[in-house]
């Protein structure tokens, strides 16, 4: 039996992490540097990477910018194949691309269902296995979904969403157990509401605000970033290594109630 104290640093390690650019993604890509990472970073737009690699640079460690518009699969593989290219490796993916549109589940339009779900579980399921690929022939990895409470409660308006976050739950769990014999674990941090770009417009309604932080029933307040980066870097660290298949909320309560 070890005896070896849990170790929460990434030091050598290779991560790429997808929508990169700003929130969420920006946060976890930082928090992996933080950790000794080497960070590939999956962006929309290649060209709006470059703060954050100079940020990435400025903790020592190495960054690489690459174009990967996750609902174009070619990318995604191209983005991991770079990823190979440069550091010869891939240990940790974070899956964090994703998105929907709000509307009332009588009136959501099939184009804007098809984008839902192309870009929260195609794009996750896709990239898990380009890098699952990598991962297996090196019989080590760590994967990551970025999955939300909207998988485990439901939000009005986000039938879609839900939908595809509570799939991404379920992924996780299959994918777990299909890559355990190759040392891959795979998991998925579920969060409440951040304050990201991403969330801005919703929660600049303050009727809309206060009810969120009401529902959040524990801690009463709306989530950092970083709050979310803390679990991901544990995820990807050697301190979590028997766990796998597994959902971690990140919602201050919200489900506790």
């Amino acid at each position: 039996m070890s005896h070896e104290y849990p170790r929460f640093d990434l030091t050598g390690q290779i991560a790429l992490v997808t929508g990169a650019a700003r929130g969420l993604g920006q946060a976890i890509a930082l928090a992996l540097a933080n950790a000794g990472a080497d960070v590939a970073l999956g962006l929309r737009d290649v060209n709006t990477g470059g703060e954050l690699v100079r940020q990435i640079e400025a903790m020592g460690r190495q960054a690489l910018p690459l174009q990967m518009d996750v609902l174009n699969l070619d990318q995604i593989q191209n983005g991991i194949d770079k990823t190979v290219e440069k550091f010869g490796r891939l240990d940790i993916l974070v899956n964090n691309a994703g998105g929907g549109v709000s509307d009332l589940a009588e009136n959501v339009r099939e184009a804007d269902f098809d984008q839902t779900v192309a870009l929260n579980l195609k794009a996750t399921f896709f990239a898990s296995q380009y890098a699952g690929r990598v991962m297996i022939a090196r019989n080590y990895g760590r994967i990551i979904n970025l999955g939300s409470q909207a998988g485990a409660v439901a939000l009005p308006t986000e039938s879609v969403y839900c939908m595809t976050k509570a799939a991404v739950a379920h992924l996780t769990k299959c994918l777990a157990v299909e890559w355990g014999k190759y040392n891959i674990t795979v998991n998925n941090v579920a969060p409440t509401f951040i304050e990201t770009p991403g969330t801005e417009e919703a929660l600049s309604d303050a009727a809309f605000k206060a009810d969120v932080i009401e529902r959040i029933a524990g801690l009463h307040r709306i989530g950092q970033p970083m709050e979310v980066a803390g679990a991901v870097v544990f995820l990807a660290s050697p301190a979590a290594s028997l766990i796998t298949g597994d959902t971690i909320m990140i919602d201050g309560g919200w489900t506790a109630r």
